[in-house]
């Protein structure tokens, strides 16, 4: 890259993805600094919250103070702060309408942090993984929902929902992903991929140069990598969660990687003791909607429609695939969510969804069940599961 006397601004995740980090950092430190004239780091915190000093110095593996680390300043993006935000542009209703194949028609207001506005240079660097909004994350989903303003954020959640977690999660080519590029296109600055295929075993695979061409080449190795296929449909699945995610709102990946690979009436158990919040930011809309599946949104439009897409859609990509029935208000999930949390009972059924004393479980005791149809996924959240026949797109 050709980036002598340039300001890069790199944009990297938060601490709820995998990777090297502080290894990337030194790296880049070592390359850059130097030659260039200013390299700062923008976390892409897209829905989740801001991060401390403390968990940012763990996160880069250096003393970062007052958001500096020497002569870096490290960026928490907000997405609700008007005035952080620069617009871009609006992709026109006529066009959302074609790129969504008619799930919605709407213009969308393109918003994106205004600290890019300051930089020569955009480095996106960050893992990807299986997503259960946009197919695959990583690449320009950086920018959107990453350093993204309310709208554009509510807007490619909502959207994703309405196709449904278990139908888009592990695709490459999906509506949502197409919005996002088409608004990357906005993005007045060039930019540039550092894309990571991590697995539990290490490294699988690093993929750099042109953003869009070094996210599909990840993407398609992270369908290799990140995909696990079991023989037939899972009757219970325990997936345990590890401690990056620290509330229901990130933790609930456990469902997402797992609601393909569960049978008809079968059941996922979200095992994390250490988590105490359904959310850090969005726990009082959540305990107002509770969790249900898309159809009981969309058969009650009107009542629910003033709510944020991103709250919807999270709802319904914990609750998973679901019919609504109008006439009688009876909603019928395709199957059980349980937590086995430390969130409340009373809180779990406030929420619709269902309840576990931690304490009682046991994973070898549920190891010992296979042949029953029992699966347990140790540090679930990254790791898709699905049924080997159903291929993969």
């Amino acid at each position: 890259m050709d980036l002598a006397g340039k300001r890069v601004l790199a944009v990297i995740p938060d601490g709820t993805r995998t990777m090297p980090m502080p290894l990337l950092h030194t790296i880049l430190g070592r390359e850059l600094h130097g030659r260039v004239r200013q390299l700062d780091y923008l976390i892409a915190t897209g829905t989740h919250t801001a991060m401390s000093d403390a968990q940012l110095s763990r996160h880069l593996g250096c003393q970062v103070s007052g958001g500096r680390a020497g002569d870096e300043q490290i960026f928490n993006h907000v997405s609700d702060d008007p005035a952080a935000l620069a617009t871009l542009g609006v992709i026109p209703a006529g066009e959302i309408a074609a790129i969504s194949e008619g799930l919605l028609s709407e213009e969308v207001v393109v918003r994106l942090n205004r600290a890019i506005l300051d930089y020569d240079h955009i480095l996106i660097c960050g893992p990807v993984f299986p997503h259960e909004v946009a197919g695959f994350s990583g690449g320009t989903k950086y920018f959107f929902p990453g350093i993204a303003g309310r709208e554009i954020i509510d807007f490619t959640h909502w959207l994703g929902a309405l196709v449904t977690s278990s139908e888009i999660i592990g695709v490459a080519d999906t509506p949502v992903r197409r919005v996002i590029d088409r608004a990357a296109a906005m993005v007045p600055r060039p930019h540039s991929l550092i894309a990571l295929v991590t697995h539990h075993e290490g490294v699988a695979g690093i993929f750099c140069g042109a953003t869009h061409d070094a996210w599909r080449a990840a993407a398609e190795l992270s369908s290799r990598r990140h995909i696990v296929r079991v023989a037939a449909p899972v009757r219970r699945m325990l997936a345990v969660m590890p401690e990056m995610y620290s509330d229901l709102w990130t933790g609930a990946k456990g469902m997402y990687k797992s609601e393909p690979a569960v049978a008809d009436g079968g059941e996922v158990v979200i095992y994390a003791p250490h988590i105490k919040k359904v959310s850090e930011v969005h726990g009082h809309l959540i305990e107002e909607i509770g969790y249900h599946c898309r159809d009981y949104f969309l058969g009650q439009w009107e009542k629910f429609r003033r709510y944020p897409g991103g709250v919807l859609a999270h709802s319904t990509h914990v609750k998973g695939k679901g019919t609504y029935d109008a006439a009688s208000g009876t909603e019928t999930p395709r199957i059980r969510v349980t937590l086995a949390t430390g969130i409340p009972e009373d809180m779990c059924r406030k929420i619709n969804l269902g309840y576990l004393d931690p304490a009682t479980v046991n994973a070898d005791e549920w190891r010992a069940r296979e042949a029953d149809g029992w699966l347990v996924v140790p540090r679930a959240g990254e790791m898709l599961y699905r049924v080997a026949q159903k291929e993969i797109v």
